[in-house]
């Protein structure tokens, strides 16, 4: 999944507005042409392929070039960066047993190659007069930058919301914490709304790839409002986890990673996926996340602290004199780590839920 979304990314980025791969997509949709464009060569794509006309030595990549091929009736094939004419007037036989959801011949077409090759494949509707990328299993449509950047600023919003919402159910959690409260559910709630920051800023961040330097404000307002969002997953998970072992933190991020839309809404699902027992069952943290929020703390030190307390609740009620018990920290960590704990406390009794 993640070499799937890199390439997606990337692929978006040769394909932003203002591009040369952009500028020849949009004269084949100008002159009312269809067209499947494969984006690299290889054995994969050789397989599958059959008549046309490979070029002798590869003829460099210009937009009045591709659309001039495209009016022939077969596919074309570029080098991986798209830089370079390998192939045209090529006719794809991928493997009809590949399923697809797509009604037309052409994106059934390029949709099967881009799976059984793992290829990005651009299908040009002739009909339609857009443009779509398949990379694997996943599509993206090409829409007009003016669709894109409303889109992508409808749905900054959204993730604005979203993150406030996070970061009250972060504060909430902390207040649970301090006062020996928390439940399951608390942890799912949180967690839950982690994975929505994390999916929408996805989503968002390739809308804003596909819009080249148009989505540079967009990208950079995206990269502030998902800043430490993984982060705070991951310690979170490791607060609650029946075990510290990193093979039960990656498993339980996977299936949290995994999971429907429809699941994500269900508070017992995502428990259940993460390995969580019933969701009003009382837990305690580790530690983990607090202790995160303390400045140039090692995290042999963190380790160590985690170790020897255990709990969090005992690390709130430690004086200077126990944390010095602790290897790595001395009088002046202690200190710090005892200030620092005191204003946690004294944070969580000021904190009230708020209605968003």
């Amino acid at each position: 999944m993640a070499r799937n979304g890199t390439l997606a990314l990337e692929t978006l980025e040769r394909l932003a507005p203002g591009t040369p791969l952009r500028q020849g997509l949009e004269r084949i949709i100008q002159q009312g042409k269809g067209a499947i464009i494969v984006l690299g060569d290889g054995d994969a794509v050789s397989a599958i392929s059959s008549g046309g006309f490979r070029l002798a030595q590869p003829v460099l990549f210009t937009p009045p070039k591709v659309s001039e091929l495209a009016k022939m009736d077969g596919g074309i094939i570029l080098d991986a960066e798209g830089d370079h004419i390998i192939a045209a007037n090529v006719h794809f036989v991928p493997s009809n047993d590949i399923p697809t959801e797509e009604t037309g011949s052409r994106h059934r077409t390029a949709q099967r190659i881009a799976i059984q090759t793992s290829v990005p494949v651009v299908a040009v509707s002739e009909g339609r007069r857009t443009a779509s990328v398949y990379v694997e299993d996943t599509k993206v449509e090409l829409r007009s930058p003016t669709m894109v950047a409303a889109r992508v600023n409808q749905d900054l919003q959204t993730l604005d919301r979203l993150r406030r919402r996070l970061d009250e159910a972060e504060n909430g959690l902390t207040s649970l914490e301090v006062f020996e409260l928390v439940t399951y559910r608390a942890v799912v709630t949180l967690l839950q709304r982690a994975e929505l920051v994390r999916r929408v800023g996805t989503s968002i961040e390739r809308q804003a790839i596909s819009l080249g330097d148009e989505g540079r404000l967009a990208y950079i307002q995206l990269a502030d409002m998902v800043r430490g969002v993984e982060f705070l997953r991951d310690v979170t998970l490791r607060d609650y986890l029946p075990t510290r072992r990193k093979a039960s933190l990656l498993k339980a991020r996977d299936a949290l990673g995994e999971l429907e839309e429809s699941d994500l809404e269900d508070p017992v699902r995502i428990a259940k996926a993460i390995g969580f027992d019933e969701l009003d069952a009382p837990v305690t943290p580790r530690g983990y996340r607090l202790l995160s929020r303390v400045v140039r703390l090692p995290d042999t030190v963190r380790e160590e602290l985690i170790k020897h307390f255990k709990q969090l609740p005992k690390m709130l009620a430690a004086s200077i004199a126990d944390f010095e018990k602790v290897e790595g920290i001395g009088n002046a960590r202690a200190t710090h780590l005892q200030h620092y704990f005191e204003r946690v406390r004294s944070l969580a009794q000021e904190w009230t839920p708020q209605v968003l």
